[in-house]
């Protein structure tokens, strides 16, 4: 969502916030701006739109200084244009970027517009500016009086804030929302996550839940919710910068879909040796946990939770589990059952996912037996919060439809659900047989990846289409389901998936010749059924687009466009598949001249509900 960046040193720090807010431009947004007090007078400047052209308004309108914070919005309240964009001042000195939404400004408000405030956004950031103003008129320290502020807002924030009569501070703080600190020598800085600041600094501060922080140029204060002070985790960042770059890559959606197979297998890298899973995955304590376990439960949202639903299906056939799969924010909202001996899994690839987070915190409460995170990033608040995490290896995932975070995710999955398997009697030799076909992806993975120059003929027909069907069975449903959320969100075809067998249930009724039909088509049990499927979509006219197994024995003809695919595992097809469905959806946004690696009205890190 929205972008924070801050910094305090003793150079000018606009080059710095520019460049941070270049960096989190892949979390989505439709303003940017940023505020910078030069010694003498605290000065803002914004606009709407890109980044660019705030840059290109800097070369116009420096902004010198060595305090200063900068935001992109991704707008909630009010219309997004530039008086509503961030940073948000209360009169000439003091000014505030804000992520996430403040749930009571309304009643603040009316109270400060009865004191004489006058308000010149339609946000509710503004209430913030003003309300800390206004606390400074009794408290003259300016960390308590954002203390006593913070304490009163009720909503996910995360927020920087600077004054012109306090020039060596530098005040934050965190509830719900990501934030960080950037920790240098002589300077400091803020950001909404480790990208933005790894220009200056790869040493980071990750910010609780409920913490605020007083950073000036050679010290950093963090205290919790309780006004305690904490002690200095300084974690360094593990990722390379080069993740940051597209290199010879047109759009880094492209690039992070040729780069799979290699985080692929950094994924499965010290979890698998000798045929087998590690014994030492979770350490001797959580193994015993392991085997405790009575029931799955999976929640995620967006691509995340598809990559549960495939899980479901490799749980509860390996390990005889029960599995449950939910989306976060239908879970949080509703009366559960929690079976006895629960193991609640949470799928996210920031870890900063907003309803994934509380949906954890509510599994707590309702008595899951263990909480485990799957997750990219380290340090962030779903890998803290949880008992366990298996971390997936995809470094920075830049591009908003999520591509490698995806197949990661599910290779961190099988190696979770082989985990358990072994807990439950799962045989030597089919474990060494799955471990094989998992070592085995990142080349087959490389040979579809040969096929994109095919795809992207295949994506010349969906050119002028409004809508698509994508059709799976079994655990290729849930990739169906992928692929048309890949296919909407970056080319705006209204794509929808089914489980074949539902076709005749009403699905039907859409198909016409101008009504591509996607299908995915392993060697698998269930491709005699797929291909009575395809029978019924031809009957009426629709012309279907097939990737299927090379041996599955599905020509090309009138009304078919088949893409051969290499064998491959049965456990492993859904993992597979994936590849030719994120390159269709890749070239056909390309052909169609939409902005693929920011499509309109999405975010990458989704941290308010």
């Amino acid at each position: 969502m929205c972008g924070i960046v801050g910094a305090i040193a003793k150079r000018s720090v606009s080059a710095i916030l520019l460049e941070g807010q270049h960096r989190l431009e892949y979390r989505g947004y439709d303003s940017a701006g940023m505020a910078i007090f030069d010694g003498e007078n605290l000065n803002r400047l914004r606009r709407a739109g890109k980044v660019q052209q705030l840059d290109d308004a800097l070369k116009a309108t420096p902004l010198p200084g060595s305090l200063g914070i900068a935001h992109t919005r991704w707008a909630t309240h009010g219309q997004p244009n530039e008086r509503n964009a961030h940073p948000h001042l209360s009169g000439e000195r003091l000014a505030v970027v804000h992520n996430g939404i403040i749930e009571n400004y309304a009643g603040f408000k009316a109270e400060l517009q009865r004191k004489g405030y006058t308000f010149t956004s339609d946000t509710d950031t503004e209430v913030i500016a003003h309300l800390l103003s206004e606390e400074l008129k009794t408290e003259p320290e300016f960390y308590t009086a954002f203390r006593q502020v913070i304490a009163k807002l009720e909503g996910a924030f995360a927020l920087g804030v600077i004054h012109a009569d306090f020039p060596d501070q530098l005040l934050c703080a965190r509830k719900g929302s990501p934030l960080v600190i950037g920790v240098g020598i002589g300077e400091n800085f803020i950001g909404s996550d480790p990208m933005a600041l790894l220009q200056v600094t790869d040493r980071f501060i990750y910010l609780n839940e409920g913490d605020t922080a007083c950073i000036s140029l050679n010290e950093i204060r963090v205290h919790n919710s309780e006004g305690s002070l904490q002690a200095l985790d300084i974690k360094r960042y593990e990722h390379g910068t080069q993740s940051a770059d597209k290199g010879q890559y047109k759009h880094y959606m492209l690039k992070e879909i040729f780069e799979q197979p290699g985080v692929f297998q950094a994924t499965l890298a010290g979890r698998l040796e000798q045929g087998r899973v590690n014994d030492a995955l979770f350490g001797e304590q959580e193994s015993q946990l392991m085997r405790d376990v009575k029931a799955v439960q999976i929640i995620a949202c967006g691509t995340s939770s598809h990559a549960g639903m495939v899980a479901r299906y490799w749980i509860e056939e390996l390990t005889g589990l029960p599995c449950q799969v939910e989306i976060a924010s239908e879970y949080r909202y509703r009366t559960t059952v929690t079976l006895p001996g629960t193991l609640f899994i949470t799928l996210s690839q920031s870890g900063e996912t907003a309803d994934t987070l509380a949906a954890l915190r509510v599994a707590k409460e309702r008595g899951a037996l263990a909480t485990l995170a799957i997750c990219n990033v380290p340090g962030s608040s779903l890998v803290r919060e949880s008992d366990l995490c298996l971390m997936t290896q995809a470094g920075p995932e830049i591009g908003v439809a999520s591509t490698k975070a995806f197949t990661t995710q599910l290779a961190a999955l099988m190696i979770l659900t082989l985990s358990l398997a072994k807990q439950r009697g799962l045989s030597a030799e089919k474990e060494a047989e799955l471990v094989a076909a998992l070592y085995s992806l990142p080349a087959k993975m490389e040979e579809v990846l040969t096929l994109s120059s095919r795809i992207e003929a295949l994506a010349t027909h969906f050119a002028d289409k409004q809508h698509s069907l994508f059709l799976g069975r079994g655990a290729l449903y849930p990739i169906a389901m992928e692929g048309a959320l890949k296919l909407k969100e970056i080319s705006y075809i209204h794509a929808e998936a089914y489980p074949a067998g539902e076709l005749k249930h009403g699905p039907l009724a859409l198909v016409d010749s101008d009504m591509p039909v996607v299908t995915v088509a392993p060697g698998n049990e269930l491709l005699e059924k797929l291909k009575s499927n395809m029978q019924e979509v031809r009957a009426r006219g629709g012309e279907l687009y097939v990737f299927a197994d090379v041996e599955a024995g599905i020509d090309e003809q009138e009304g078919y466009h088949v893409l051969s695919l290499p064998k491959v595992h049965p456990m492993m097809e859904a993992i597979l598949y994936t590849v030719p469905l994120q390159l269709l959806s890749y070239y056909v946004a390309v052909i169609r001249g939409t902005d693929v690696d920011q499509p309109r009205n999405l975010a990458k890190s989704v941290t308010v509900e």
